[in-house]
This record gives C-alpha cells, sequence and structure tokens, in this order.
C-alpha cells in the first residue's frame, strides 16, 4: 500500500469521524474492483464499467435547492429553478448524511474545476459507491499531486442510499434532494445515484462564482479549434447536435458541455466528457466509441443477450444512457483544456415546427434574444398517440443551471460581441420543408458544410435575405448544399401553411419572454420576432 493510499483527509468537518472505511484517491482499477464486487456493475467487452445509476436516470430539476441567506438572498434567480430551503433544513440533512457515512465504505476523491489555474475551485467529492468516484475522477480535473492534509475550498456529499423521511417538513418536495450552499460552500446530493446531479451541481455553482466574482461567461457548450488557434462554440440543448458537431476529426476538442470565457480566451471547466450513448455508432461518432474502453463509466446501457457487448439501441432503462472518460480519451483534445476568444459561435436548435433558417447570421441584439431564449423543439413521439412538435425554451441553454439571471449572463456575451469580431450563428439542424411529420430532417451533411463554410469565412459571402416574421439574415448559397435548402419557405408546398406556422412559433417567443420581466433590456426586446396577423400574404 503506498502513503498516498494511506493518508486519509481529516473529515470530521463533514461529520465524517470514521477513518476506517474510507478510501482516498483510489485507483481506477481499484475502483473497478469496488464497484464489482460490491454488485454495482459489470465490465463491458471494451473494459467499460456498466453500472446502473437506480431509480433515477437522470436529473430532477424540482429536487435542486438553493440555501437562501444573506450571500444569496438578493443575488440568486429566485423561481422555479432555483427553490430556496432554510439554513436549518440544510444544517440538519448535513449532519444526517455526514452520520450516515460514519457506517459505511466510503469513496473520498479531490480534484479541481476549472483548467485555468487563476479562477479553479478544489472540490472534495464523499460518494457512497465506486462507480460515483470513477465519474468524479473522470468529469472533475485530475490533480498531479493531491494533498490530503489540505482541505479544497467546495465539498460535495453524495449518498444515494439516504434517504429523508421528512422532506415536507424541511420544505422538500421528495425523499431525494441536491442541495447548494454557497456560504458553506458545501453541496448536498441525497437519494438519487445519478451521476450527473453532481457534475451539474458544479457547474451552478460556477455559474455564479465566475460571472459575478469576477466578471468570467460561463456558458453551456462544447468548444474545440483548429491548428491556427481559430475556437468555435457549439450551444445548443439535448438532440440539437452540440456534442456531434463539435467532434470534428479536423479540429481539436477543447470540451463538450461546460466552458468559462474570459480575457485570455476559452477554458474547460471539466477533466473528461460525459456523452449521451444511445444509438451509439461507430461510423457516424467514432471519438466517442473508441473512447468508451477501460477507465470510462457507462450508465444504464443493456447487453447484447448471453454476452458483455452493449447494444446502444437497447432502451429499455433509459434513453439518457451515458458514457464518462476523460478528456484525453479523445484522439487530439486540448489537454490542458484552453483555447483562443472564439471567432465562430453557433446556437443549435432542433426546430421541429420546420420554421427556423438552416442558418442565420446573428446581430448582437439578435444574438442575446436568442441566447436567451435557448430554443429548440422535441416531438412527443408514441407518448399517448402526440405527434405535435413541442417548443422548449431553456435561457442561455443551459436555464437549470443558472443561479443568476439569464440577462446577466447575455450581458456578458454582449460584452464579448462587442469586443471581438466573432460571428454568432443559429442553426437548425431540425426539420426543413414542413414540420415534423411533413417535412424532413436536414442531412447531417449539410448541416456539416454549413458549419464549415462558416468556419472558413466563405458562408458570410454570400447574399443574405431578411426573414419577414424572425428578422432572421439567412444565406441564399453555401457550397455543397442546395440553394433550396436554405430557404426555409421554397421547400414547403404551401408558403401560406409556412408563414401561419412561423406566426405561430413568433408567438411562442414572445409568450417564453415574458418570464424574464423587465430586467430585459430594451436592446434584446427589440431584437423579438413579430408576429404578422397577415403574414400569410408576404
Amino acid at each position: 500500500m503506498n502513503a498516498l493510499k494511506m493518508a486519509i483527509p481529516d473529515l470530521t468537518y463533514l461529520f465524517i469521524k470514521n477513518k476506517d472505511k474510507v478510501h482516498y484517491q483510489t485507483s481506477v482499477a481499484e475502483l473497478v474492483e469496488h464497484a464489482i464486487v460490491n454488485g454495482e456493475g459489470n465490465l463491458s467487452e471494451t473494459g467499460a464499467l456498466a453500472a446502473d445509476t437506480g431509480r433515477f436516470t437522470g436529473r430532477t430539476p424540482y429536487d435542486r435547492y438553493i440555501v437562501r441567506d444573506e450571500v444569496t438572498e438578493d443575488s440568486v434567480w429566485w423561481g422555479n429553478v432555483n427553490q430556496p430551503i432554510a439554513e436549518s433544513s440544510f444544517e440538519y440533512l448535513f449532519e444526517e448524511i455526514g452520520t450516515y457515512f460514519n457506517d459505511r465504505e466510503i469513496f473520498v476523491r479531490d480534484g479541481f474545476a476549472g483548467a485555468d489555474t487563476e479562477h479553479r475551485i478544489g472540490i472534495r467529492t464523499v460518494t457512497e459507491t465506486a462507480y460515483q468516484n470513477i465519474f468524479v475522477h473522470n468529469l472533475f480535473i485530475r490533480p498531479e499531486t493531491p494533498d490530503p492534509a489540505t482541505t479544497p475550498e467546495w465539498s460535495i456529499l453524495a449518498a444515494p442510499g439516504y434517504a429523508c423521511l421528512q422532506p415536507e417538513s424541511l420544505g422538500l418536495h421528495h425523499a431525494n434532494f441536491v442541495i447548494i450552499n454557497f456560504k458553506r460552500k458545501i453541496i448536498l446530493v441525497g437519494g438519487t445515484g445519478y451521476t450527473g446531479e453532481i457534475k451539474k451541481s458544479i457547474f451552478s455553482v460556477l455559474n455564479y462564482i465566475l460571472p459575478l466574482q469576477k466578471g468570467i461567461l460561463s456558458m453551456h457548450c462544447s468548444a474545440n479549434t483548429d491548428v491556427n488557434g481559430h475556437t468555435a462554440l457549439f450551444f445548443g440543448l439535448s438532440g440539437t447536435g452540440k456534442t456531434t458537431l463539435s467532434a470534428d476529426k479536423d479540429r481539436m476538442l477543447i470540451g463538450d458541455d461546460e466552458h468559462g470565457w474570459d480575457t485570455k480566451g476559452i477554458f474547460n471547466l471539466e477533466g473528461g466528457c460525459y456523452a449521451k450513448c444511445v444509438g451509439l455508432d461507430e461510423s457516424k461518432e467514432p471519438q466517442i466509441f473508441r473512447a468508451i474502453r477501460f477507465g470510462a463509466l457507462i450508465e444504464n446501457v443493456g447487453f447484447f443477450p448471453g454476452t458483455r457487448v452493449v447494444n446502444y439501441n437497447d432502451i429499455s432503462k433509459t434513453e439518457n444512457t451515458r458514457a464518462a472518460y476523460p478528456i484525453h480519451y479523445v484522439p487530439d483534445s486540448v489537454i490542458l483544456g484552453r483555447g483562443g476568444a472564439p471567432k465562430n459561435i453557433f446556437f443549435l436548435t432542433a426546430d421541429a415546427f420546420g420554421v427556423i433558417p438552416p442558418v442565420s447570421l446573428l446581430s448582437t441584439a439578435q444574438a442575446m434574444y436568442h441566447f436567451m431564449s435557448g430554443y429548440t423543439a422535441k416531438v412527443a413521439g408514441t407518448e399517448e398517440g402526440i405527434r405535435e412538435p413541442k417548443a422548449v425554451f431553456s435561457a442561455c441553454f443551459g436555464e437549470a443551471f443558472l443561479p443568476l439571471h439569464p440577462m446577466y449572463y447575455a450581458n456578458l456575451l454582449r460584452e464579448k460581441l462587442v469586443a471581438g469580431a466573432i460571428d454568432v450563428w443559429l442553426v437548425n439542424t431540425g426539420w426543413i420543408a414542413g414540420p415534423y411529420g411533413i417535412g424532413r430532417r436536414i442531412k447531417l451533411r449539410y448541416t456539416r458544410s454549413i458549419i464549415n463554410a462558416a468556419l472558413t469565412g466563405i458562408l458570410k459571402e454570400s447574399t443574405f435575405r431578411t426573414h419577414p416574421i424572425f428578422g432572421l439574415r439567412y444565406p441564399m448559397s453555401c457550397p455543397d448544399v442546395p440553394d433550396a435548402v436554405l430557404d426555409p419557405v421554397q421547400l414547403w408546398p404551401d408558403a401560406q401553411a409556412y408563414y401561419a406556422q412561423a406566426n405561430q412559433l413568433a408567438k411562442l417567443f414572445i409568450e417564453n419572454f415574458k418570464k424574464f420581466g423587465k430586467e430585459v433590456s430594451d436592446e434584446v426586446l427589440a431584437a423579438s420576432p413579430v408576429t404578422l396577423e397577415s403574414a400569410f400574404s408576404v
């Protein structure tokens, strides 16, 4: 046993007094052994650990809280996203979980969030299970020389086996919860084994600290760069192609999900990737497929009968199957996690209404408006026979993780856009030639051609037309893309039906923006779409 394993940090500040069952900074190989022995998972054919996260296979946003105190009272954007909880409730649950851990084998790991050493925060994560600790190892930045004698700035207690017996009396909705305490710098994750709660709770912390205390724009986006240092950002909700489009064999991946933007450029907030793997195919997403090897964690997947071969089309447990792996598992990734300021920013939307042009070049005000809107659309599919598209709006493409008012982040974006020569593009990876059920989804190769043309500057040289309802300026030509595909109305069989649909979507945008209240600037409001009751004759 090496000296590092023998040195156990003092955990009494977390109400954990028993050191006999504490595993500190355990190697991944040993964690895999613990997980298998404890019945948490099995090795897949490629060597990745396949674990089930239990009852919860995704986040439960309705069970996330922020402690309301003198630190957060006047700064947090309170509401359905940021639900308040009393300090007394937090203190009770804090001691409860610490005491709960005293009688159990636990895994402790120190790491960082933030590739920029000037802005990073130290994190100590205590997990009840070994598979959770593998996730922490993969997703947080790994220290070269961890020091058990030093207490990191933040601590996370993740106890999936703990259930609150009196949730209502403590101000909770259910027995499971995620609670962030900015004054104590403690995060409690109780009653859920879904590892994404660990990752996103720290992202929520950074979305408070970086903008409010350091003036740094924190972003829910992927980022890549080329050999010339030309960085691109990809914002988008689930299913819009953020991971797929940023994983480009001709460019280097900086990070797939969370970044900060300071005066020096872009920096990754994480040390790994957490990719959706439903329908994963090596031919379409080779980087992700090949990263799922020993040391990686795959969650809630199924195997082909009688084998350890993962069936990525098996959604019997959840459609939210995931793979977590270190960033260096991706070939030619930027291990240091930094890149220059972006030259191109892409807002990705899968518009199932078939209204948004395949690509539009946004003004600064439009960029702020669509950033705050965070629009995409989902199709209910077989859910109770419903097949109409449903608009989804998530402010700044990550509303569930924003402790501050979205206008705060939009203003920081505005400062960046005004200061640099940056092009912002709205890219529709969804439907053309009609809505879902009538039209068709735009081909991936067309979207890749659009992205490439934007990155090289060719797309900006095109002739542009302005949309009469959304005010979007969209190009009339792009290499390797038919001209008709670029015009949102041209492929529709009925122009009047198109404008009627566009009018309805515009109303949804306007209605959604009402939730931001009076804090929205006139500049941003001026970029809103207009509703034209007689638009059909345009």
